[in-house]
C-alpha cells in the first residue's frame, strides 16, 4: 500500500516556457552599444580616397575589384565609403591588385 506523503510544488520563473530565441542575446546591436565604451575605428578618409583612386586609375569597377581580393561587392564598396572597419587582411589583398600601400594609414 501507498503512504500519504505530502508532495511540495514549487513554480519556477518562466519554467516550462519553450522560448525558440537566440539565446541570452537577443539584440547583438544593443548589447555591443551597452558594453563598448567607445565606437571602433573605421577606414579614414584617406585610405578611402586611396582605394578608389587607386581602383579609378585601374579601370576597374568595385565589383571587379571584389573578385580580384576574393570578397563580395559590398565590401568593397563598404570600405570606399568609410563604413568598413579595416582588416588587415583585406587591405593587405587591396595593396596586391592596386600596387598601393594602404596598410599604415588607418588614422
Amino acid at each position: 500500500m501507498r503512504k500519504k506523503a505530502t508532495v511540495q510544488v514549487v513554480k519556477k520563473f518562466d519554467a516550462a516556457k519553450n522560448n525558440t530565441g537566440a539565446g541570452p542575446l537577443k539584440d547583438p546591436r544593443k548589447l555591443d552599444s551597452e558594453t563598448e565604451p567607445g565606437s571602433l575605428d573605421r577606414v579614414s578618409s584617406e585610405v578611402r580616397q586611396a582605394i578608389q583612386k587607386a581602383r579609378l586609375a585601374k579601370g576597374l569597377t568595385q565589383i571587379q575589384l571584389a573578385k580580384a581580393i576574393s570578397e563580395r561587392p559590398q565590401v568593397v564598396q563598404e570600405y570606399e565609403s568609410g563604413k568598413a572597419v579595416p582588416s588587415q587582411q583585406i587591405l593587405a589583398k587591396m595593396e596586391k591588385v592596386l600596387d598601393v600601400k594602404l596598410r599604415g594609414k588607418l588614422r
